[in-house]
């Protein structure tokens, strides 16, 4: 009988999973949208619950999709939208408000009030920065906004978790209250010394340890789900292996496991990730440094770039203005365009991450004429995921003194051939994408399978990796920084947008 690996993928605006066989290959997809609330502007939310109801359906329809059974199942592995905070009720199991997603800036104002001593503190302590993006200032506003919280909180009765902590919760009915180190590290109490939560800064925080998870490595059993969580029959009880943060696991998915490689994932958001060993590499040029791994008793590093708006400026064009109407139309449409004209998409429609950290900042497109027509705006608006990438890129580059002459890219756009040229052309790198592009999925499962010898080793799995396609810049520099200059210059007007118009 074929064994297999379960990965829980849980997304910003959908839940997926999917089943691996020993070869790498994903055997079965399935996957749900869940809803989006935005109840004032800047705020995000998801409704953890329907999170948990979405991703348990995907499991009973990925399996029966490839006729497997439970017993099939050698171990679960969970990649996770990070930073997004759910706080529950340790004796109900109920949250008692809405998981504040990554995207949400409600918090803005009070990151701003920090002392410059309390921002040092911070970045010295966690890697991070002071930001809306990171879970405490979102626990923060839980605990001082929904009525009772605090005196909750207090009596020990609260529980806090990112997605991934709150799933295996879920899964394991109750019984598991843990969390990895990818994770922990993203929520702004976790210091990345001495790889625990920390004292000094969950008192900045006003946020008690109490209702904080205990913190394991990436690859090791946690729990096992509760009998019946596949359907009434099936009472096989599955032991969860793996848990890391999206992108975390999308880095080692792409077999970055060495000092100085990088990968591009193209999601809802676009992340920049760096491997760099066991040295913690402290940025100067507005980028975070992160937890790449817990693994084989051994943590590893990297530096990371975060945008905002990526694939859900796609969306937007979609959704909202209504000039596409299918994703995939964007790549013929940035193809009909001939002439020369510099049209600008910024998509900040939430700030804009690294490196400029500006949560005032919104969205704008600048240079159009009466000759702009909808193909512009379209092509635009891809070029714009590419350029905001190339800004980390830059700023990765001038934090190592090295260029990085190879980023590895996958996620959905990277799939769109006239995207991936775009950035070799600016980044001036090449740009290599696997077959298997599903590779925030398979570092999750790789770490699962790992945990319990279902692959031995990493040299097993990189059998696993087949290139699909390598394009290298067809552009020279002089031309790549004039094309540069023109979205620096763009991204400029952006800022403060909400300040200034006060």
């Amino acid at each position: 009988m074929e064994k297999y690996i379960v990965t829980l993928d849980e997304g910003t605006t959908s839940a997926r999973t999917l089943i691996t066989n020993k070869k790498g290959k994903i055997i079965s997809v399935a996957q749900s949208e869940f809803p989006q609330y935005f109840p004032k502007d800047g705020w995000v939310e998801h409704d953890a619950n329907q999170i948990w109801n979405t991703q348990r359906s995907t499991i009973t329809t990925a399996l029966n999709k490839a006729n497997i059974e439970g017993k099939q199942i050698s171990a679960i592995g969970i990649t996770n939208q990070r930073e997004t905070a759910v706080i529950w009720n340790r004796e109900t199991g109920v949250p008692i408000y809405n998981a504040i997603v990554w995207q949400d800036t409600r918090t803005a104002k009070w990151c701003e009030s920090m002392k410059q001593e309390e921002v040092d503190m911070v970045k010295k302590k966690t890697g991070l920065i002071i930001n809306p993006y990171f879970s405490a200032t979102k626990v923060k506003w839980i605990l001082d906004n929904v009525e009772g919280a605090r005196e909750l909180a207090k009596e020990g009765k609260l529980m806090f978790g990112t997605i991934n902590t709150w799933l295996i919760y879920r899964l394991t009915g109750g019984e598991v209250f843990v969390t990895d180190h990818t994770n922990a590290q993203r929520t702004l109490m976790y210091n990345i010394h001495t790889n625990d939560w920390d004292d000094e800064l969950l008192k900045l925080f006003d946020i008690p340890r109490s209702i904080l998870p205990e913190i394991k490595s990436c690859s090791e059993e946690y729990g096992i789900t509760y009998a019946g969580l596949i359907n009434k029959q099936d009472l096989t009880q599955i032991p969860i292996c793996s848990s890391i943060g999206d992108q975390q696991s999308a880095l080692f998915g792409q077999l970055c496991v060495n000092d100085g490689e990088s990968k591009i994932t193209y999601g809802t958001g676009c992340f920049i990730l760096m491997n760099t060993g066991e040295k913690r590499v402290m940025s100067s040029h507005g980028l975070l440094t992160t937890v790449a791994v817990a693994y084989n008793g051994k943590i590893t590093y990297a530096l990371e770039g975060s945008v905002m708006v990526a694939g859900s400026a796609i969306q937007w064009l979609r959704d909202n203005l209504r000039i596409v109407y299918n994703a995939v139309e964007t790549e013929w449409y940035a193809g009909q365009v001939t002439d020369d004209r510099r049209i600008y998409v910024v998509p900040s429609f939430t700030g804009l991450g690294s490196p400029y950290w500006d949560a005032y900042s919104r969205g704008g497109i600048f240079g159009l004429d009466r000759g702009t027509k909808r193909e512009h705006i379209v092509r635009a608006t891809l070029e714009a995921i590419a350029y905001q990438a190339n800004d980390v890129v830059r700023a990765m580059q001038k934090d190592i003194k090295a260029p990085l002459k190879i980023l590895k890219v996958d996620g959905g756009a990277s799939n769109n051939k006239f995207l991936m040229q775009f950035q070799a052309d600016i980044s001036q790198s090449k740009v290599v994408k696997p077959v298997n592009v599903e590779t925030t999925a398979m570092g999750a499962a790789y770490l699962a399978g790992l945990s319990i010898g279902y692959w031995k080793d990493v040299e097993e799995i990189k059998k696993n990796y087949v290139e699909d396609f390598v394009l290298s810049p067809t552009i020279d520099e002089k031309k790549a920084a004039w094309l540069n200059k023109g979205w620096s210059t763009a991204v400029e007007r952006t800022f403060s947008w909400l300040k200034d118009i006060e």
